[in-house]
């Protein structure tokens, strides 16, 4: 597998050089967050070496081929997400960060969603159709169901371990119907918050405090966009195939043609080693037996 795999890496220069930077840069991260005694972070570079793993042992594991484009295009998104998100604190030096992951994962999201059922829809083996359409809601379904279990495992992470993944936002006016006296699910409107005070310390945040909502809002519309545009685009990729050439298709994995099977040609190449040594094997054994009949003749 790790042959295969190491193969697999290699095979596209433009993805290949991007892993080696990307891993080289991790690795410096990884040692200079040792020294540091941040071992959250070291765990982090952990987990992203293991991110930019996962493209080849899809592609070896599943015989499928990742485009260069989209390999290259995950391999910056972990990197993005992990290293200059969470260690390098870029969702708070730039607030649109986590906005624009969001919207790549929904697209991502999608296109791994319409990859599998296009793969199903084209398999020799499966007696499995949908139609453009139905291939395209699939794809979308697939996206939203991967952001809805994402915020779940962020607010999961909050309410266990204290993180705070659902990030909060500063709000000026709420509505609640908790704020109603007559307790009859009448909401109450406050607006123009300028402060909060907090067991009598002011939080000086120029507004009220917003715990998760709108954080948690905003991913799964931006994922939704990310979903639709990737879903539109399927769509009409399955509409014309053939047709022409269309971008999105460097964005849609295939099966693997047989030259590029690398697990199946590191397989191979063990059993033709092994049928070889046999070979040898058997012929020395008969010259040995040769040789013995040969002295034992009177």
């Amino acid at each position: 597998m790790s042959q295969a795999m190491g193969m697999e890496i290699r095979e596209h220069k433009s993805s290949f050089a991007v892993y080696v930077v990307l891993r080289m840069l991790v690795l410096a991260m990884a040692i200079l967050q040792f020294f540091n005694g941040n071992y959250e972070n070291v765990f982090l570079c952990i987990l992203t070496l293991l991110l930019l793993l996962a493209p080849a042992f899809i592609q070896v594991q599943f015989r499928i081929e990742l485009p260069s484009v989209l390999e290259v295009i995950v391999l910056v998104f972990a990197f993005s997400a992990e290293i200059l998100g969470e260690i390098s604190s870029f969702y708070e030096i730039f607030p649109f960060w986590d906005t624009v992951l969001h919207t790549m994962n929904g697209f991502l999201a999608a296109a791994i969603g319409f990859s599998l059922v296009d793969l199903l829809n084209r398999s020799d083996r499966v007696k499995f159709e949908l139609s453009p359409l139905y291939l395209a809601i699939v794809s979308f379904c697939f996206s939203m169901t991967i952001g809805v279990i994402w915020e779940f495992f962020e607010f999961g992470m909050d309410q266990l371990f204290g993180f705070d993944m659902q990030k909060d936002a500063i709000v000026h006016s709420i509505s609640s119907v908790m704020l109603d006296p007559t307790h009859t699910n009448h909401a109450i409107h406050i607006s123009d918050i300028t402060q909060v005070t907090v067991n009598g310390q002011n939080l000086d945040l120029g507004g009220y405090l917003d715990i998760g909502l709108i954080d948690t809002m905003e991913d799964l519309i931006v994922n939704f966009i990310g979903a639709v545009v990737f879903s539109v685009f399927g769509f009409l990729y399955v509409k014309n195939r053939g047709k022409k050439d269309s971008i999105i298709s460097r964005f849609v994995p295939h099966r693997k043609s047989a030259d590029r099977d690398y697990l199946r040609l590191v397989i191979d190449g063990g059993k033709a080693t092994d049928v070889d040594s046999a070979d040898e094997a058997a012929a020395s054994a008969g010259s040995a037996n040769t040789i013995s009949a040969v002295t034992a003749k009177p």
